[in-house]
């Protein structure tokens, strides 16, 4: 069930843009809202261990009930920004706070961090940062201003050809670092 639970908010968050765009006008709001709900609470026991866990899961299910009981379509498709707006916040509160959210990953493999990996892991908490800004400002355009299907293709699809390259970039990179430092 542990399992489960950690694939289960991820998957939900990368197939939710299809599922508003093909279900939208046959589903009811307060349908999505009572099936996103539940799986936030599904996810709760470990979100509550988390650093800003709490709030990340007050903020969604405050959203989820905002959606519930206004019924309002439209609601659907803010989800997408207020996920990046809780990441960004997450992400920037752990540089103020510290330690920075990716230092945090990469302790559990390598608990015993040497300073260049620090201060490397500092800076692609901020292109994190960068990211969930740009990406929650997209969304937010697209929600005030675009069609549907601009939306389900940015929000489903273009978010992650631009996650991709981070992702392995920030890999690459990283192999060279270590290669380096070693």
């Amino acid at each position: 069930m542990r399992k489960l639970s950690h694939i289960l908010l991820p998957l939900a968050g990368v197939l939710y843009p299809f599922v508003v765009y093909f279900g939208m006008e046959k589903v009811s709001p307060p349908v999505f809202a009572l099936v996103l709900g539940a799986i936030w609470l599904v996810r709760a026991p470990a979100l509550l261990r988390e650093p800003g866990g709490r709030w990340m899961l007050g903020a969604a299910l405050a959203y989820c009930a905002l959606l519930a009981l206004s019924g309002e379509a439209m609601l659907l498709r803010w989800y997408p920004t207020l996920i990046s707006a809780l990441l960004l916040a997450a992400f920037g509160l752990s540089l103020v706070y510290g330690p920075p959210f990716v230092e945090r990953v990469a302790r559990l493999r390598e608990p015993d961090l040497p300073p260049e990996g620090v201060r490397y892991t500092r800076q692609v908490t901020w292109v994190w940062v960068g990211f969930f800004a740009f990406n929650g400002l997209v969304s937010a355009a697209l929600t005030l201003w675009a069609p549907l299907k601009w939306w389900t293709l940015y929000n489903g699809l273009i978010v992650y050809f631009i996650m991709g390259p981070l992702f392995v970039g920030e890999w690459l990179l990283r192999q060279r670092l270590r290669r380096r430092y070693a």
